[in-house]
Order: C-alpha cells, then structure tokens, then sequence
C-alpha cells in the first residue's frame, strides 16, 4: 500500500510504534525507533495536509530499488537512489558506493543527485523528485536542502539515523532557506527486505581469527 508522510515532530496525532522499522545502514536492523509522526531533535511548526504517493513515484522506487541490489555486488550496504525530473525522465541514478570508491561521502542519494546535476547542467534541481529506498541520513538530508529538491520520496524508514523524520527532521525544518515535502513508505517491505537480508547475512558469516 502506497503511504503517505510522515507528519513534522509536533503535529498532534495518536503515536503507534512502527511496524516495519530499518536501522541504520551501518548497523543490523532494530526494532526500536520513534513512533510515526514524532522526531527527535529541535521543532518548528506543523505540518500541513499530507501529501500521498503516485503510481509514479512506486514506478520510479522500482528504479530504486534496482541500484540498491545492484550495490550489494560490491559490498556495499542496498540502498538505492534516483532522481526524477519534471517530465518523469531519470536524471541520476545512484547506489551506496563506500566499499567500491573508498568515499565516505559516496550515498546512494549523493551519487544520484550529482549525476542529476550534471545532467541538467546546474546544482539547482528545483522540479526534481529525489526517489530513494531508505531515509536520508544527516548528511544526505543536507545534500537535498542544498540542491532545493522540493520532493522527497522514500522506501523504508531509519529510525536509527533519518533525517527526515525520525531522528531528525532536517528537511523540514523551518529555520532553513528551503523546505521539502516528504512521502514515506513507498515499496517500504521490498526496501526493509533488501537491507534486512543484508544484514542477517553479514551477520550469520564467519569472522577471521585474530
């Protein structure tokens, strides 16, 4: 089922803890994490109606969802990223890429939002969609506010280190010069599953001797 945002920290509604929580990409999976609708960190006003996810957008975290197994044949942890222009056409694609390029800075969403700008020939991507299979982290929920994105579309929910609703709502913040709408849990199960495999696998694999 295609849904919808998740509310800004201080909008009022009943909190029901999460069904399907994923953790952060450097850990395994938790169950623990902050109730729908509430965030961690400083708030700022209310959010206003909620958006709702498109056919579009479920089309274009397929997309995502591609790059994001893609990764795992380097290593990398499965998240996956494209950006969508005005006209539905993908700009950039991008996929976790820390173990293949030895980059700490190499996301799926930084990957994809700098082909996207080289793309379109400017850092503004003011029509564009970013689209990506798990929460923004801190530094990735920067990026978006830095390259005006007005939309945000995500899969799974990190309740460990998201930026955009869970530990943070930076993207939403009001003190910032630029502000993103936010649609969460599209294709949620099929992005929780992919990092959940990921992570028993690493898990269940023998470790070197010393």
């Amino acid at each position: 089922m295609l849904a919808g945002v998740r509310p800004h920290p201080d909008a009022e509604r009943d909190a029901e803890p999460d069904a399907d929580p994923v953790a952060d990409p450097d850990a395994a999976p938790d169950a623990s994490g902050p109730a729908p609708g509430r965030a961690a960190g400083p708030s700022t006003g209310r959010a206003s109606r909620a958006p709702f996810a498109t056919a579009a957008d479920a089309a274009a975290m397929a997309e995502a969802l591609v790059e994001a197994r893609a990764a795992l044949l380097t290593g990398d942890v499965p998240v996956g990223a494209v950006v969508v222009g005005p006209g539905g056409e993908v700009l950039g694609r991008g996929r976790n890429r820390r173990e293949a390029d030895g980059d700490p800075t190499a996301h799926a969403e930084v990957v994809a939002l700098r082909e996207a700008a080289r793309a379109v020939g400017e850092w503004r991507l003011e029509r564009c969609t970013l689209v990506v299979t798990l929460e923004p982290c801190l530094m990735c929920a920067g990026a978006v506010v830095a390259a005006r994105v007005p939309r945000l579309v995500l899969g799974a929910w990190d309740p460990k280190a998201g930026a955009c609703g869970s530990q943070w709502d930076v993207v939403r913040d009001r003190r910032l010069h630029h502000r993103v709408e936010v649609v969460g849990g599209v294709r949620e199960e099929e992005s929780a599953a992919v990092l959940r495999a990921f992570f028993a696998e690493h898990r269940a694999a023998p470790t070197s001797p010393p």
